[in-house]
């Protein structure tokens, strides 16, 4: 069943299910310098006048790309039910109830919600055998994860927007832990890492990229996990139903259907998870708008305080046998490393600690809102407020702007 707008799939969740109870001053690294002076030389991605709609493809890709583009897209779109193995734990019906604003492949307000235990010596433990509690369950409330009451950190986490996700994918390990300063060496305060993680996939070891804590290295994994974590849906990279605290044998009475649930479908010969990767990796980025003279200026600004050292404006594709994706710019403001600038939820995962996210990248950063992993932030502004730690000279350095130069710097986010 299909179902043209989230409005009418949102219903649909109330309807079909149980509710849970509930430093000094200093230059920006040379790194940043670098990609700064790529983009004041022309080299970014935005075009010269008006950007494109969000939601478009990637330009230059092939019918056949197109083809897995609007295949994917449409299964985005689709409203799971229990015949099709959702739940029987599950956070929404379909892809794009969690990522739909501005355009399929974008944001909501819906937020998952991640628990756990720190005990007397600092150390974080897991419940139930997940961190992840979900919102809502099929049938009834025998498969309804519930968050024990002696959990100590309780965390939300809002969708990240997937525009321009392919391109993300394309950067290799290497760019990424070139980035790297764990020890901060340069004595710039910043102290950012790689994630490394196993890919599920492929059981390589891989630098993650992709999810607030860096836990995802690709388009098709990270895409099978969120179907599993997310729908209840089981395929062929995650296999097993999960639910915090719920044991096997209850979760297989709630969801008979046998797993993998994600199949082959007979018109496109995909699974499931293959139809989301190719929409992912074919999802253009939102392009910055054409940058006003302030907003020039807050660029300027945004790079003397310290920002692009974390949020590095442009990073480079490796090469590829494919044009699309072969040594390209890709202007989106992130490191994609790990750090600790006091924004953190507490919830250790995969490589990350308690209280580091990755990078968020900032492009398409306009039709983003509330903003930080939690969505605590109502704008830019409030978000650099929270900023410590790490960041603790970054956000100095901004408070000690003259009141022109803060709003040249909140002109030119706005312009992302």
């Amino acid at each position: 069943m299909r179902i043209s707008t989230l409005t009418a799939s949102c219903l649909l969740v109330v309807a079909a299910v149980n509710l849970p109870a509930q430093k000094g001053q200093r230059r920006a690294p040379a790194r940043a310098r670098a990609a700064i002076t790529a983009i004041e030389q022309g080299t970014g991605l935005a075009s010269q006048g008006r950007p494109s709609q969000p939601g478009n493809p990637l330009p230059g890709i092939t019918p056949a790309e197109f083809e897995l583009f609007t295949t994917g897209r449409d299964d985005f779109l689709e409203v799971e039910d229990a015949g099709e193995g959702l739940g029987p734990a599950f956070n929404g019906l379909g892809c794009a109830q969690c990522h739909g604003t501005p355009a399929i492949g974008g944001i909501s307000p819906v937020a998952e919600t991640r628990a756990g235990y720190v005990d007397e010596n600092g150390e974080f433990h897991v419940l139930g055998g997940d961190t992840l509690y979900h919102l809502f369950s099929l049938p009834n409330q025998e498969c309804q994860p519930t968050i024990p009451p002696e959990a100590n950190v309780i965390a939300r986490r809002v969708p990240i927007p997937l525009f321009g996700a392919g391109l993300v994918e394309a950067i290799s390990d290497e760019t990424i832990v070139a980035l790297e300063d764990p020890e901060d060496a340069d004595g710039d305060g910043i102290s950012g890492r790689a994630g490394w993680i196993e890919d599920v996939e492929t059981g390589e070891m891989r630098v993650g990229r992709f999810g607030w804590k860096s836990q995802h290295a690709t388009l098709l994994v990270f895409g099978a996990d969120a179907y599993r974590n997310e729908m209840g849906i089981t395929n062929d990279l995650f296999r097993n139903e999960v639910g915090a605290g719920i044991d096997p044998e209850t979760l297989a009475l709630c969801d008979p259907t046998p797993d993998p649930e994600d199949g082959i479908e007979p018109l496109t010969g995909l699974r499931g998870i293959d139809a989301f990767e190719g929409f992912m990796k074919f999802l253009a980025p939102i392009e910055r708008e054409a940058p006003t003279s302030e907003a020039s200026i807050g660029e300027t600004i945004f790079a003397q305080i310290g920002c692009a050292s974390c949020h590095v404006p442009v990073l480079m594709t490796a090469s590829d046998r494919n044009p699309v994706f072969d040594t390209r710019p890709v202007p989106l403001y992130s490191d994609l490393l790990l750090h600790d600038v006091g924004t953190g939820d507490g919830i250790e995962q995969e490589a990350a600690e308690a209280n580091e996210i990755r990078t968020p990248a900032l492009w398409g950063l306009r039709f983003r809102r509330p903003l930080l992993h939690d969505g605590s932030a109502a704008t830019p502004g409030d978000a650099i407020a929270r900023h410590r730690n790490e960041a603790q000279g970054v956000v100095e350095r901004y408070n000690s702007l003259s009141a022109q130069d803060q709003a040249a710097l909140l002109v030119f986010l706005d312009s992302l």
